[in-house]
Order: C-alpha cells, then sequence, then structure tokens
C-alpha cells in the first residue's frame, strides 16, 4: 500500500519547476504546490487500498487566474521504482476543462 506522506511529485515534463508535497493521515491525503506557472495551490481528499487518490483542488496561478476541479489519480511505478500517478482531472467554471496528464515522484 502507497504512503504518499512526505512524497514530492512534479509534471515529467513541461512546466517542472510546479511541485507538490503530499502529506497523509490515514486515508486522508492532501498537497501543498507552488512554483512555475502555480502561485499556490491545495488538493485533499481519499485514498484508496489501491492507492488511487480522488481529490479536489484549488490553485491560483502566477496571472491571478484562479481554478477548481476535482481528479482521480492513478498510481504506477516508474522503471526506477517512483510513483507516478496518471491524474485524470476535470476544471470548473469559465475555465471548464477536463484531461490527463501525468506527475512523477521527484527523486
Amino acid at each position: 500500500m502507497i504512503d504518499y506522506d512526505g512524497r514530492r511529485f512534479r509534471k515529467p515534463e513541461g512546466d517542472s519547476a510546479t511541485v507538490a508535497v503530499y502529506h497523509q493521515q490515514g486515508e486522508t491525503v492532501w498537497a501543498e504546490f507552488g512554483g512555475g506557472e502555480v502561485r499556490l495551490g491545495w488538493t485533499v481528499g481519499t485514498r484508496e487500498p489501491d492507492g488511487t487518490l480522488r481529490m479536489g483542488y484549488t490553485m491560483v496561478f502566477v496571472s491571478g487566474e484562479v481554478v477548481c476541479g476535482h481528479t482521480v489519480n492513478t498510481p504506477e511505478l516508474t522503471a526506477d521504482g517512483r510513483v507516478r500517478l496518471r491524474e485524470a482531472w476535470e476544471r470548473y467554471g469559465p475555465h471548464a476543462a477536463s484531461g490527463i496528464s501525468y506527475i512523477e515522484e521527484v527523486a
């Protein structure tokens, strides 16, 4: 079972300056993130027994734009044993969008 507490994640390509630091108590998982295009962001949710995360998020971009949404993050392992999360995300409001992205544990 994956314990997310203390793990750091970022995109493997593109905006790799944004880093998320994860915390966990029981099945509750949360993270704060920032850097690059993101001034500040928070995500919070629950971990399922297989390590899947179901989370809501809010972030403020450097531009001042505020974005909210939810994501389902499915864990995979990289060849070198780090955790990679496949994020199926959806944004709400005037910037509504959805997609798939990936973040990887920082070695």
